[in-house]
C-alpha cells in the first residue's frame, strides 16, 4: 500500500488531460478545503474528486472486496465511503459544489468531458 500515491494519480492525469483539451483552466490539490479535491475551480466554488474504484468502494467490478482479510478490508473500505460523505457534506454547506469522477468511467472519455463541461459551466 506504500507504492499507492495520494496525488498525481493515473485518473487524476487523464481528468486534467481531459480538461486541457477542453480548454478549461483548472487547480489542484485544494489543501485549504475539506477533502482536499483533486481538481477545483475556486471562482466557481467547484470541487471534482478523481475516486479510484476500489478504495472508494464503487459498485462496479473494480469495487470489490478482495478475498483474504476481508473484514480488515471491508471496515478499511467503508470508512474512507463514510469520509467522502462527510467531506462531500462539509463542502456543500460551505456552498461548494462537488462531483465525482470514478475510474472505470475514464475508459469512455466523450461521456466524461460531456459530464466535466455540464458540471463546470452550470451555474452554482
Amino acid at each position: 500500500m506504500s507504492l499507492v500515491r495520494g496525488k498525481d494519480t493515473g485518473p487524476e492525469k487523464k481528468v486534467g488531460d481531459l480538461l486541457r483539451r477542453m480548454g478549461i483552466r483548472y487547480k489542484t490539490q485544494a489543501d485549504s478545503l475539506p477533502g482536499r479535491p483533486d481538481v477545483f475551480f475556486p471562482r466557481k466554488k467547484k470541487a471534482i474528486f478523481v475516486h479510484g474504484c476500489f478504495w472508494h468502494r464503487h459498485t462496479c467490478p473494480r469495487g470489490r472486496i478482495p478475498k483474504t482479510r476481508k473484514v480488515f478490508w471491508e471496515s478499511k473500505l467503508e470508512s474512507n465511503r463514510k469520509r467522502d460523505a462527510r467531506v462531500c457534506a462539509a463542502l456543500r454547506a460551505t456552498d461548494w459544489n462537488t462531483m465525482v469522477v470514478w475510474e472505470c468511467q475514464l475508459s469512455r472519455p466523450e461521456v466524461v468531458s460531456r459530464r466535466l463541461k455540464k458540471f463546470i459551466s452550470c451555474a452554482a
